[in-house]
């Protein structure tokens, strides 16, 4: 039974020595596996760090791409690469514990095909990051049809078979913690406690973390596209209403001239016109992303990889 880990890097040069010197504690005389770490458009040292320790351990494979694709994106380059039993993605910045690897092929042992990670807690969360991911797990699991559990991380293992029914999903622009779910295998889940990070900072921002949340929600939801419907309906009752009143109004010859109710009118009518536009416009850029048939990454460089 081989093992393979899949570590997407950007700009992580100060934790992937570490990391790897973890990684051959915990897998060295256990099992037999491979490292692959996948170097997305780093600007700091992490790419000589991977060659540096690739030189010296042949297990040690590296992968680098032409530019920043994204965190998704680098992991589906890393396990198309991979060639274990177990393919196993975690993240590169140490807070995801590499001692929990062996309680991941315990249950994968047990015939589950997916092990996937529930994490608990952050040393390092913000107030405002905890608030802000407990609200898109709500958010999320109220839109779409397949629930995630809050806390889930892109720390899983998959087995060979499941890992190549994901890679052969061909959504360009991808949810993975979503499609994971949607594919239906036998899945169990871990649950661990973050640790803090050791060197460099977290690549969510607040604005990353909102383009993540709007990929997972168009991904497996159309619910949004009924929000014109209901405004067009409430639109309609609210102004048959007020017609209503002013039909009132002038029988009784009390009708004046008057710019308030017509700029609540506008503003009320525009922007349910503009948030509807705006939804709408969000599905057909997913439909152009998809249509352009462009691959989800560029390999650069191999390291170790025939």
């Amino acid at each position: 039974m081989k093992i393979s880990v899949v570590l997407p890097c950007y700009n992580e040069e100060g934790n992937i020595k570490l990391l790897y010197n973890e990684l051959r504690r915990v897998l060295t005389n256990k099992y037999e596996f491979e490292i692959i770490f996948v170097d997305d458009g780093s600007v700091d040292g992490t790419l000589s760090t991977i060659k540096e320790i690739a030189m010296d351990d042949r297990k040690v494979k590296g992968i680098s791409l032409s530019r920043n694709f994204g965190h998704q994106s680098a992991i589906i380059a890393g396990m198309n690469s991979a060639s274990g039993d177990y393919i196993i993605t975690m993240d590169a910045d140490m807070q995801h514990p590499p001692t929990l690897i062996p309680t991941l092929i315990n249950k994968a042992n047990e015939g589950y095909d997916i092990v996937l990670t529930i994490r608990k807690s952050t040393v390092d969360a913000k107030f405002i990051k905890r608030i802000t991911s407990h609200l898109f797990y709500r958010f999320f699991n109220y839109l779409s049809d397949i629930p995630l559990k809050e806390g889930s991380a892109d720390f899983r293992l998959m087995t060979r078979n499941a890992a190549n029914v994901f890679l052969g999903l061909p959504e360009k622009v991808r949810f993975n913690r979503g499609l994971i779910n949607w594919m239906g295998f036998k899945t169990a889940f871990v649950e661990y406690h973050s640790p803090r990070r050791i060197s460099g900072k977290s690549k969510y921002t607040f604005i990353r973390m909102i383009k993540f949340a709007i990929a997972g929600i168009l991904s497996f939801s159309s619910k949004p596209l009924k929000i014109p419907f209901i405004l067009g309906i409430l639109s309609f009752i609210f102004g048959l209403g007020y017609s209503m009143y002013v039909l009132v109004q002038f029988i009784n010859g009390m009708t004046i001239p008057g710019w308030a109710s017509t700029i609540i009118l506008i503003l009320m009518l525009g922007g349910a016109q503009m948030l509807s536009l705006g939804i709408v416009g969000l599905y057909i850029a997913r439909i152009f992303e998809e249509t352009k048939q462009r691959p989800i990454y560029i390999i650069k460089e191999r390291i170790n990889i025939e």
